[in-house]
């Protein structure tokens, strides 16, 4: 390593220029640490002179507080003592207009009619009108409340004898229906009966022949019961055609078809009527019309006219409905017996 000599001189100039660098950053520093303190000192006595400007001001914006709300207090007092004066004058004066009410009350009644006989005598009529009047008022509401308690009992027994006589109805009408069904009853039994007798009767009748020929005896045996079936048939139609009335059954209650409809309504409701032949459109009919035998199938029956409260049938009649109309039709000769229009709807 090779070492370089210094003169001397030159190095006792730079060790002064360090040392007069380093004096002089010395007083630089001690200089700012003087004003930094200057700076702190001058901060904390303004700090101080506007907590005491603060102080200050708080305790004036106090003492103005104070003495506005000592002024607001007194405004008030002073108002409710000025409001309290002329109700209190106003008492007083309500006082004296009764007492002197009450004087010339007493100076009347003292005095008598001699005061004023016409005055009197007009206010004497007046109570006497009025209290006319009031007698009349009571004696007209005593009326009213009697005429409408006559009413009410009225209206009462009316109700009453009117629920009597549903009841009897339901009563009459559910007597009716035992009876109905007792003779049908006893009419199957008469049907099974006289079934079994032909057979009966088929059987003894022919039981010589039965061996020598099963067939021809069984078939001549029931084509001719067959025959008496359609015969009396056609007798009991003739027969029941002219006993059928159709104004009996509407004078009978049992059948009101109209009031079981009024509260009876979704029975009515059959839905859209199908008829037998395409593009055929309603026709209005009449008693002693002959309808084709499809409208009067066994599609269109009405299998239990009780429901719509409508008399049993019998014989060779059919309840049918047509579009919303009900004929009674017999199903022999397809002649319409009766018939009620809008029956359905």
């Amino acid at each position: 390593m090779a070492l370089i000599a210094v003169p001397a001189p030159a190095a006792a100039s730079a060790e002064t220029q360090r040392a007069e660098r380093g004096d002089r950053d010395r007083g630089q520093a001690r200089q700012n640490r003087e004003q930094r303190q200057q700076a702190r000192q001058q901060r904390r006595s303004d700090r101080g002179v506007e907590t005491r400007r603060n102080r200050a001001r708080d305790d004036t914006r106090e003492t103005r507080t104070n003495d506005q709300r000592q002024q607001v207090r007194q405004a008030r007092q002073e108002r409710r003592a000025n409001q309290a004066q002329p109700t209190r004058q106003a008492r007083e004066q309500r006082q004296v207009r009764q007492d002197r009410r009450a004087d010339r009350r007493q100076d009347r009644q003292v005095r008598g009619p001699a005061v004023a006989p016409v005055q009197a005598r007009q206010r004497a009529e007046r109570q006497r009108d009025r209290a006319d009047r009031r007698a009349e008022r009571r004696q007209d509401n005593r009326v009213d409340r009697r005429v409408d308690r006559r009413v009410e009992r009225r209206v009462d027994r009316r109700q009453d004898r009117r629920a009597d006589r549903r009841q009897d109805r339901r009563q009459a009408e559910r007597r009716a229906d035992r009876r109905a069904d007792r003779r049908a009853d006893r009419r199957i039994d008469r049907n099974r009966a006289y079934r079994d007798g032909r057979r009966a009767g088929y059987r003894d009748g022919r039981n010589r022949t039965y061996y020598n020929n099963r067939r021809g005896a069984y078939r001549d045996g029931y084509r001719d019961a067959r025959r008496a079936d359609i015969r009396r048939d056609r007798r009991q139609a003739r027969r029941d055609y002219r006993r059928w009335n159709r104004n009996q059954w509407r004078n009978n209650k049992r059948y009101n078809w109209h009031n079981h409809r009024r509260y009876n309504r979704s029975i009515f409701n059959l839905g859209r009527y199908y008829s037998p032949y395409r593009g055929y459109r309603y026709s209005r009919i009449s008693v002693g019309f002959f309808l084709d035998n499809l409208f009067y199938s066994n599609r269109y029956w009405i299998n239990d006219p009780w429901t719509y409260r409508l008399p049993e049938v019998y014989g060779p009649y059919r309840w049918v409905r047509y579009y919303d109309d009900v004929l009674l039709v017999n199903i022999y000769t397809g002649e319409v017996v009766d018939t009620i229009h809008d029956f359905f709807w």
